[in-house]
């Protein structure tokens, strides 16, 4: 099996691992932390996270300039390696910097909905989260050479450990009392531990090298006009899924904060579920666009992989449409019934940028990210005014609705028009190919349906046994009206590889 596709397998895994913990780790930390605290911690964890910011999009820059320098000399490359530690090394000097700041006005930011007891907590959980930032940034130097060699099964890889040993240290840690501090304490650990062990790979093993030596002023100007508008980009993503909670918490209450958390979390999954075969591609799209820049394979691509998106994200939405309430009663609780709205209303409008973001790979590789990152910033804004009135008359289901809006004028309707005339992308071939599973979806969702009315009862057991009925029933339609024969043969390929690693 290719590293590409090991390194889906492996993500998929890791996802599988993530979600199965969380199934443990969430309830047992709402139910020792309380609403307050767990609100608390959700507030401070997404005001901390726009200091992620401070990447200002270089992270999305990488494998560009890595791809084209590879093709001109090794110099190049060092000189590419160099240029982006030294940039992303002082964006941990300015880190710990702001969260100087950040700390000595917390009352100011966080406003007056905290207690005394909760300001100082949560100083104590900024300054943690902010050594666990710093020390991400020049990670993330390692992790994208990890990428752009395309060594995804042994990125994957300690991404799946991260996922498991998690729960590991900070359950224990929340048992003996540690609250919040546990959480974010955890978090520094894996942090140095993952930045350890990343730049021992890339350094001994893919003979990563740097030129430290002087400042290129031109190759840093032309990053920065490319990384600019990727940094729009972040701050889109920071309106969209925190701002939300920064605006319950001033405008609603910590509890408030609590239940979006619960459906943003879930909603960061399904996110998930799809990122994982798109980031993969990164290198070969840029590769394809550097030399001989074909609109055709980029179409292939964009509908193969849209394709087995759509599949993945399908049944994620479908199940938790149909079995999503039993899940927050049992997961989260009874007080969490709201989540689930929160939840769909997220998740709905992302089912067609997951099955297209893709194109996101196309645009940085074809430098033509700019306007998408524009529009997109306006539809963002737009959401911060829609969702204060929103928020003020029903909580956090209308903050859920202010995004949702948001995503559906930008992501959607300006997106599809985007891809077809200024990228080159043969949207309407997209949407035929994609429109051919529209069948097997209904079936599936009707069988779905009847699944949850005929297996009555409540309890983990119940809801397993639903799940796995649906998810085998969703397979064996699709496999009949939905899979092409590529699809069916990267099952195959994927079963029989499995097989042989059994014996």
């Amino acid at each position: 099996m290719s590293e590409r596709k090991s390194g889906i397998v492996i993500a998929y895994i890791s996802e599988a691992i993530r979600i199965c913990t969380g199934l443990i780790y969430t309830p047992v930390m709402l139910s020792i932390l309380g609403d307050v605290e767990y609100g608390l911690y959700q507030l401070v964890a997404s005001t901390v996270s726009y200091l992620s910011l401070l990447n200002f999009g270089f992270t999305g820059a990488y494998t560009r300039f890595y791809t084209k320098a590879k093709l001109e000399s090794e110099e190049s490359v060092r000189d590419v390696n160099g240029m982006f530690m030294k940039i992303f090394l002082l964006m941990s000097v300015v880190c710990i910097i702001c969260g100087v700041v950040l700390i000595a006005n917390a009352e100011l930011i966080f406003g007056d909905k905290l207690t005394t007891k909760n300001y100082t907590e949560a100083k104590i959980l900024i300054f943690i989260l902010i050594l666990s930032m710093a020390l991400t940034f020049p990670t993330s130097v390692f992790t994208c050479n990890i990428d752009a060699n395309e060594k995804f099964l042994f990125g994957k890889t300690v991404i799946l450990l991260q996922n498991l040993l998690n729960p590991f240290i900070c359950l224990p840690l929340l048992l003996m009392g540690f609250g919040n501090i546990g959480v974010v304490g955890t978090s520094f650990v894996l942090a140095l531990i993952k930045i350890l062990v990343c730049g021992y790979y890339c350094i001994f093993k893919l003979k990563m090298r740097f030129n430290l030596k002087g400042f290129n002023h031109k190759a840093f100007r032309e990053m920065s006009r490319f990384t600019f508008f990727i940094f729009i980009n972040q701050i889109i993503d920071q309106i969209n899924w925190n701002l939300d909670k920064f605006l319950l918490g001033r405008l609603a209450s910590l509890s408030e904060i609590a239940l979006y958390g619960i459906g943003g979390q879930l909603n960061s999954l399904y996110i998930t579920c799809s990122s994982n075969v798109s980031n993969v591609f990164a290198p070969a799209i840029n590769k394809i666009v550097f030399t001989d820049n074909d609109d055709n394979k980029l179409t292939d691509i964009f509908i193969r992989v849209g394709r087995v998106q759509y599949i993945i994200v399908m049944l994620v939405l479908l199940g938790f449409g149909i079995f999503g309430k039993q899940f927050i009663k049992l997961w989260a609780g009874d007080s969490y019934d709201e989540s689930y709205y929160v939840a769909l209303a997220l998740m709905i409008p992302m089912l067609v940028p997951l099955i297209q973001n893709i194109g996101i790979e196309i645009q940085r590789a074809k430098n033509k990210h700019q306007v998408r990152s524009i529009v997109y910033l306006i539809m963002s804004i737009l959401n911060i005014f829609v969702s204060v009135p929103l928020i003020q008359k029903f909580g956090a289901i209308g903050a859920a609705l202010g995004t949702t809006f948001s995503l559906f004028l930008g992501n959607i309707l300006f997106m599809n028009f985007y891809y077809h005339l200024k990228l080159g992308i043969d949207i309407l071939r997209f949407w035929k190919f994609i429109l051919q599973m529209i069948f097997p979806t209904i079936v599936a969702f009707i069988l779905g349906l009847f699944v949850n009315h005929l297996i009555i009862g409540v309890g983990w057991l119940n809801l397993i046994f639903k799940i796995v009925s649906f998810t085998l029933l969703y397979l064996i339609v699709f496999w009949k009206f939905g899979f092409d024969e590529y699809e069916k043969n990267m099952v195959k390929r994927i079963l029989s590889r499995f097989v042989h690693i059994g014996k």
